[in-house]
């Protein structure tokens, strides 16, 4: 083919009519899209260069404050129940039912099992089944096999569902008769056995609220106050450096009350956080002056296993403690701290 051959038949092809496209194949052709975003897209102006042709420095000052917080650690160093909290009546009266209950279903105590006919044994046996005519020994005068056997419900006004009631049979029961020679004869004389600690302590009696030894039912928070005012709060202070709050919070823990206490810092992340905002922001001269518009506290959970606190040399400005439950703390605190920890405090 030669050259003007080639030429003529480029020219037949450019001027060959297009192909038909539907209008629906044409709005969904890639081309159509793309052009039609770009027509719709807005025209942004060309940044202009700053008139020296050079980047503006960060060193520039500013005419405005930059605004911070404070930001401090709080330690919510608390003491976890000892006892069990004490029983509604309904379940005092519940648990003295299946009792009951219980010597009604089981089988009949085999005496002779357990006492050979005729020793002292046998006859303690005898007596004291005779007073309380049943195995059991904290039910009260019941007998599961007599006619009145189911009845076993406790009356209105009993003590048998009392809890010192049951520890005093269970005392009384356990004391064993003694024979001791006296100057008009042989006398008997009951052996006393060791009895339980008390439920309410001496702490509790004098109202010593600086004593770990009080509320036993109940979890107890040391709240500290500082020399510069009355209000009592948390061991709190700011971090320092890079420092974390797990970190900051063994350490106010120990510039706080000394290093008799074994103590143990619960997790890394925080209970709760509370922002108090100034009511004058202080301007604060760092490497660059900053409005510091209040503090933010993050609370952390602590427990305290042994020792006691002692604010003697202590590192927070400190002059009185106390431990104190959550009801308690409530009668403590302002009303403004107090509602940023209600929510976080245990209530038994």
């Amino acid at each position: 083919m030669g050259r003007r051959q080639e030429i003529a038949l480029r020219l037949a092809v450019q001027k060959r009519p297009a192909p038909y496209i539907c209008r629906t194949c044409l709005l969904n052709s890639p081309r159509f899209t793309s052009t039609a975003a770009t027509a719709s897209a807005p025209q942004t102006a060309p940044i202009e260069p700053p008139p020296s042709g050079r980047a503006l420095s960060s060193n520039t000052p500013s005419t405005s404050l930059r605004t911070a917080y404070k930001i401090k650690a709080s330690v919510l160093l608390s003491r976890p129940p000892i006892l069990t909290r004490d029983l509604t009546p309904f379940e005092k009266a519940y648990f003295l039912y299946q009792k009951r209950l219980n010597e009604r279903l089981a089988m009949p105590f085999s005496r002779y099992f357990y006492y050979q006919k005729g020793t002292p044994g046998d006859v303690e046996w005898k007596r004291k089944i005779k007073e309380r005519q049943t195995p059991a020994r904290d039910i009260g005068v019941y007998n599961a096999y007599a006619k009145e056997g189911w009845n076993d419900e406790v009356v209105v006004g009993a003590r048998e569902s009392e809890p010192e009631e049951q520890v005093e049979a269970l005392l009384r029961d356990a004391e064993v008769e003694v024979p001791k020679e006296g100057e008009e004869g042989q006398e008997v004389k009951k052996e006393e056995v060791e009895r339980p600690m008390p439920r309410v302590t001496e702490a509790d009696r004098v109202g010593d609220t600086k004593s770990l030894d009080r509320r036993l039912q109940r979890t107890l928070y040391l709240v500290v106050r500082s020399g510069d005012g009355d209000d009592w709060w948390f061991p709190s202070d700011s971090l320092v450096g890079k420092e974390s709050l797990h970190t900051a919070a063994e350490r106010i823990i120990v510039h706080a009350g000394g290093v008799n206490m074994n103590t143990w810092v619960v997790g890394n992340i925080p209970l709760g956080h509370f922002i108090m905002n100034y009511g004058n922001p202080a301007i604060e001269e760092k490497d660059r002056p900053q409005e510091i518009r209040g503090e933010k506290f993050f609370f952390m959970k602590g427990r305290i296993m042994a020792g006691q606190a002692n604010l003697q040399d202590n590192k927070l400005d400190l002059t009185d403690f106390q431990w104190l439950a959550k009801d308690e703390i409530q009668k403590t605190l302002t009303p403004r701290n107090w509602n940023a920890v209600k929510n976080i405090l245990a209530e038994r």
